[in-house]
């Protein structure tokens, strides 16, 4: 969980309130990495300078969230035009926004995935329970090259093809038959490039096909079969949920490929195998026969993680198993981790009851707006993606860490605390974005073809996401966003001029450009599209009370990015540094 190898200093501190990941390294304090050749920068929380900035918040946040809650009323004359998609809440007086499909779904069955977790965590604690003949792996050069199948990897086979039965019912086959084949082509040719392009060519070409046949379902094919369409489980749509699962089914491809290549570090070399870093747990390849049919299904289908992810690579999933963390799943990070997914809970409640932007968004209820209100109903609704997000995959991930699997955190940052456009993608979907970056970026060259590379992996992700337009030019707008901040560190680097007094407030200026055009990006690929972008921008930018707004709400982010840089400054006095 990146647990933090040092305590911090004086009980909680302002840093704390971001999640750990291991790479978020805590250092000793007096051993905190240079960066631009000097240690960080004396504390500005109690200057003049930050007082002002304090006293903007005070003023501009409150008013951020009473402008979308007085939209919410009743009063309000646009309220009408979406009455009919609010519900009522549980909240004494106040409806609900549960319009967002997405999200519904989750927050609808939050009891019933309760419930299983419940009983998954004790079915294998009395399975666990039954004495076994198996002893526990050791740390030598002999067992290290031999692979004995620990006995939570059994269960989690048996359990896995359980939970996708009672899911998915007759659709199960269709999963199964595409493990199948997909771990046949990887079998068969293994070792070779051609066998990874196949195994590319295969997955790309059953999500293309799930997107156009919908689920394939028996009845297209063979009349005689349309019976079994009724059976298709309590979640009939499987195909939804299979881009998750294609990614775990490349990972295996990859990971099994590098393996028959000696592309993973010599465990020879190593000592101290049970506290591998993640890194290394992704990196080091096991034995031929850790690459097995049911050890592949036991990690696609693993039920934690089936449905949403946090994506772990195969690698990475194996050495939990061979060497699982002994850590009690009461334990006090896991009891933190329980508090900030049930504080995130609550905060998107309190939105959904006090908001109804994603209604007003579905209704193009906008209409006579102001820009600051327009505005408004974009930021909020793009809070609610980070949200609705962040909290499903903190609940599996969750259940992941009560199973004694340590999988990446997804979501690093706040939506709202990042002035990067770089830094963004790495804290959003973070286990997505190691992914890409594992088995797409640096296979295809890295950093030496950037641009191209860039276009083409944000190119992947949005068609991965869906096949529409929308979400491929979201791909490309998000890869021209990125060429400014690219060209500025280039023009202005820091490592020259971050000593400069004025370089913090240049640097603060460009943010504000990022911070913009990230909005927009996000905008037209997660809320509105371009035809919405296009109401949005032409009230912002088409007339002159839209311009005095957007003066405004820059300087109004130039203030949030001074505080998101002293915050990041603050993480590296504590001995933390992130890339993001």
């Amino acid at each position: 969980m990146g647990v933090p190898t040092h305590p911090t200093p004086n009980g909680f501190q302002v840093v704390d309130l971001t999640v750990n990941i291991p790479s978020s390294v805590r250092y000793s304090l007096s051993s905190v990495p240079l960066e631009n050749g000097k240690q960080p920068a004396p504390s500005r929380w109690g200057t003049l300078e930050f007082k002002v900035y304090y006293l903007v918040f005070l003023v501009v946040v409150p008013i951020m969230a009473w402008i979308p809650v007085s939209l919410s009323s009743p009063s309000n004359p646009n309220f009408i035009l979406y009455r009919n998609r609010l519900e009522e809440g549980w909240i004494p007086g106040r409806l609900v926004d549960n319009s967002d499909a997405q999200y519904r779904i989750f927050r609808n069955n939050v009891p019933v995935l309760s419930v299983a977790i419940l009983f998954h965590l004790l079915v294998k604690y009395v399975v666990s329970s039954i004495p076994s003949n198996s002893t526990p792996a050791s740390n030598t050069s002999r067992t290290r090259k031999r692979f004995t199948v620990p006995s939570s990897l059994t269960f989690n086979f048996v359990f896995s093809l359980i939970t996708v039965t009672v899911l998915h019912g007759i659709n199960a086959v269709k999963i199964l038959l595409i493990l199948f084949i997909n771990y046949l082509l990887a079998k068969k040719l293994k070792g070779s490039r051609s066998g990874v392009v196949m195994n590319w060519v295969f997955n790309g070409a059953i999500l293309f096909g799930n997107e156009v046949f919908e689920g394939w379902r028996f009845g297209q094919w063979f009349e005689g079969l349309a019976w079994l369409d009724a059976h298709a489980g309590l979640y009939h749509r499987w195909y939804i949920s299979f881009n998750i699962t294609m990614l775990r089914l490349i990972s295996f491809t990859m990971d099994y490929y590098w393996a028959c290549n000696k592309k993973g570090k010599d465990l020879e070399n190593l000592e101290g195998i049970k506290d591998l870093t993640e890194k290394q747990r992704q990196a080091i390849s096991h034995p031929d026969s850790a690459y097995s049919f049911s050890n592949f299904v036991a990690y696609a289908l693993y039920p934690p993680l089936y449905l949403a992810g946090p994506i772990i690579t195969f690698n990475d999933f194996m050495w939990q198993h061979r060497y699982p963390n002994m850590q009690p799943p009461m334990s006090t990070p896991i009891k933190g981790y329980i508090i900030r997914f049930l504080f995130s809970f609550l905060t998107m409640e309190c939105i959904l009851h006090f908001m109804y932007v994603v209604a007003i968004k579905d209704r193009k209820a906008w209409r006579g707006f102001s820009p600051a209100q327009i505005s408004m109903v974009g930021f909020w609704n793009l809070i609610i993606v980070w949200l609705k997000l962040l909290i499903p995959w903190r609940f599996f991930r969750l259940w992941a860490l009560l199973d004694g699997v340590d999988p990446p955190e997804n979501m690093v940052r706040c939506m709202a605390n990042n002035y990067s456009t770089m830094g963004f993608w790495r804290s959003w979907h973070r286990s997505y974005n190691l992914w890409i970056i594992r088995y797409i970026y640096v296979p295809l060259g890295g950093a030496k073809s950037f641009i191209i590379n860039t276009i083409l992996v944000f190119s992947f992700v949005a068609l991965w996401h869906d096949l529409t337009f929308r979400l491929l030019a979201w791909g490309w707008l998000v890869s021209l966003f990125i060429m400014p901040e690219l060209f500025a560190r280039w023009l202005v680097p820091s490592s020259k001029y971050g000593h400069k007094s004025w370089y913090r407030h240049f640097a603060a200026l460009g943010a504000v450009g990022n911070v913009l055009m990230m909005m927009g990006a996000n905008l037209v690929g997660f809320v509105v599209g371009t035809e919405g972008l296009q109401f949005f921008v032409g009230e912002l930018f088409g007339t002159a009370r839209g311009l005095r707004f957007l003066a405004g709400a820059a300087a109004c982010l130039f203030v949030g990015v001074q505080i998101m840089f002293e915050y990041r400054e603050e993480e590296r006095r504590r001995g933390i540094y992130r890339r993001c």
